[in-house]
């Protein structure tokens, strides 16, 4: 190759390398403007969410606030939110649960297909029904291939009874896909790194050697001036 075709040879390269960065960036979801304490608190539904809030359990005006990354497909996570869940449920007039979707693809393929499916189920008001169920049946579908695990989130969207014409539209929709995107952008902005990962007022928590977050949910409680019986 002689120097004027090593040069054209660079101008292409560079042109091509370019335009990936630019589409890259085009395509990144700009969340600049959400602040820390916007991520430790319940987002409201707009239009880079897809118009769909964070799904919440307990009082707004709750003293404790748990937001939770996870991802369905993930075994820890399978262990650990129906804890949290149940924790919200228990405590619920001073404890608030935040769930976002973090679903890792890389190890997880069918994880970010559960998500859409749990967001399928909040747009008909069912989303902790199917969470419920897509962790409680995690084992059933985990390693499913495609047409096997949509009969099987189908299987569960029958069980609560959704429209499933509606639940097909959902799954495929830009406005659930937009919902996991956000969640996730919220997740790499706040330094998750892995599922499931917990903040408790803020707090990056560890959970015990069991799964839980209880002892930092009761220390948090006293800590807001709660009691809270050992």
């Amino acid at each position: 190759m002689n120097k004027k075709s090593w040069i054209i040879f660079a101008i292409i390269v560079v042109a091509i390398v370019g335009g990936m960065v630019y589409i890259s960036t085009q395509n990144r979801l700009n969340i600049s403007d959400i602040n820390n304490d916007q991520l430790n608190t319940a987002i409201s539904a707009e239009s880079r969410n897809g118009n769909i809030a964070d799904h919440e359990i307990g009082s707004k005006d709750a003293k404790v606030t748990i937001i939770e990354y996870a991802d369905y497909q993930c075994p820890g996570c399978g262990t650990a939110a129906p804890k949290a869940e149940a924790l919200a449920k228990k405590y619920k007039d001073h404890v608030r649960l935040i769930f976002r979707n973090f679903p890792i693809a890389s190890s997880h393929p069918n994880a970010r297909a559960a998500a859409a499916v749990a967001e399928a189920a909040g747009l008909q008001g069912k989303f902790w029904e199917m969470n419920e169920l897509l962790y409680a049946n995690q084992d059933a579908w985990k390693n499913a291939n495609t047409t096997e695990r949509d009969n099987i989130f189908k299987s569960y969207a029958e069980q609560l009874k959704l429209n499933i014409d509606q639940y097909k539209t959902d799954i495929a929709s830009n406005k659930v896909k937009n919902k996991i995107d956000f969640d996730m952008a919220l997740g790499r902005k706040h330094g998750v790194a892995a599922t499931p990962t917990f903040y408790i007022n803020g707090k990056n928590t560890e959970m015990d050697s069991s799964g839980s977050i209880e002892s930092s949910v009761k220390e948090a409680l006293k800590k807001a001036g709660v009691e809270v019986k050992d």
